[in-house]
């Protein structure tokens, strides 16, 4: 039996969409290649607000993330962390060789735009790294407050993690002042996992340039060339299948669904399930600073995750325990890509009648 994932990713696919992936295989260097490829950027502007180039990875947005750490510092990179993937996002500096400090906050609170300023006006770094959406805290950091800051330091190369927010809720990567902002497919993109996209500023481009040592694969600096140079075709094989469904899944999103409705969506999905997690447990972060694609429940009443979602497997969903050392202590229930709050009233219905709540 399939179970409806009400997880932060993979998520569940549109039928349609998935019919995309099983498309007959084209030349990647093909024509009609390049043109897909300009086609998905054009809408990912759309979706990141932005003016900047677009870069395709066949990797998870962990290999973006890798890429523009690894790319871009030339002296040393600042890692603001509120969860378990900023503090990947050090891991990966550090296996890089890369210099880096990681300003880690207390799991269910942000990154503070105090704290970003303070750090930044050292002038020891000349890359920061902020993750938008933190799926391990259900935290959504201040982005407006935090870009300003930033602004103040011009030679500072911007990268941002949006992989569980992009087309879930409102991004303003310009306006931010974002040099990389990343994304990948199998959240509220609503694509299997398996690709990742990310915009690239002209001011990465000349901080890249300084970089000796960018790696290849993932040399964010290469990929942008290639695509200057061969009409938006990359220097290795991407993964066609998900660039046929990345096309018409955007389309969708765009012109169909139309993405104020898409944000609203989210959020409506959202508040139905803090209304519920105020009424049966706690909300785990800080509430003035809730995800918009997922909520963080605090396990107050010390019910047994597994057990639950045993139950719940049984019925056909599934949610997620609490990651790393939120383990049991919380649990996690996404409303992101395409699910309805129509589906989550229904998700809260069975754990209700699970639990024996009223």
């Amino acid at each position: 039996m399939h179970k409806r994932l009400f997880i932060p990713g993979p998520v569940d696919v549109a039928p349609d969409v998935l019919e995309k992936m099983s498309m007959p295989m084209i030349g990647h260097r093909s024509k009609e290649a390049s043109r897909i490829q300009r086609t998905i950027s054009e809408y990912m502007r759309k979706i990141f607000n932005t003016k900047e180039e677009i870069l395709v990875s066949t990797s998870s947005g962990s290999g973006l993330m890798e890429g523009a750490v690894r790319s871009c510092t030339a002296k040393r990179a600042a890692i603001f962390s509120i969860g378990a993937f900023g503090n990947r996002w050090y891991d990966m500096a550090i296996s890089n060789n890369v210099p880096a400090d990681k300003f880690e906050v207390e799991w269910g609170k942000p990154t503070t735009p105090e704290q970003v300023d303070e750090v930044l006006a050292t002038g020891k770094y000349d890359l920061i790294t902020v993750t938008h959406n933190e799926t391990s805290t259900g935290v959504m950091n201040p982005l407006d407050e935090i870009g300003n800051v930033v602004k103040k330091y011009p030679n500072v190369v911007f990268c941002l993690d949006t992989v569980s927010s992009a087309a879930g809720t409102e991004l303003k990567v310009d306006e931010w002042g974002v040099d990389i902002c990343i994304a990948s497919t199998q959240k509220a993109i609503g694509l299997p996992p398996g690709m990742s996209v990310c915009t690239f500023s002209q001011k990465a481009v000349e901080r890249a340039k300084e970089v000796p040592n960018r790696g290849m694969y993932l040399d964010l600096l290469s990929l942008y060339n290639y695509i200057q140079k061969k009409d938006y075709q990359y220097p290795s094989t991407p993964s066609l299948s998900h660039m046929f469904a990345l096309e018409y899944q955007l389309d969708k999103i765009i012109n169909k669904e139309g993405l104020e409705n898409r944000y609203k969506r989210h959020i409506e999905g959202g508040e139905i399930v803090r209304n519920w997690a105020r009424k049966h447990f706690e909300i785990f972060p800080d509430e003035n600073y809730m995800s918009n694609t997922l909520t963080n429940v605090k396990n107050t009443r010390n019910i047994d995750v597994a057990a639950l979602n045993k139950a719940l497997g049984e019925r056909g969903y599934q949610i997620s325990n609490g990651y790393g050392k939120l383990k049991d202590k919380t649990f996690r229930i996404a409303h992101m890509a395409e699910t309805t709050p129509e589906e989550v009233k229904e998700l809260l219905k069975v754990i209700d009648e699970i639990l024996g709540l009223n």
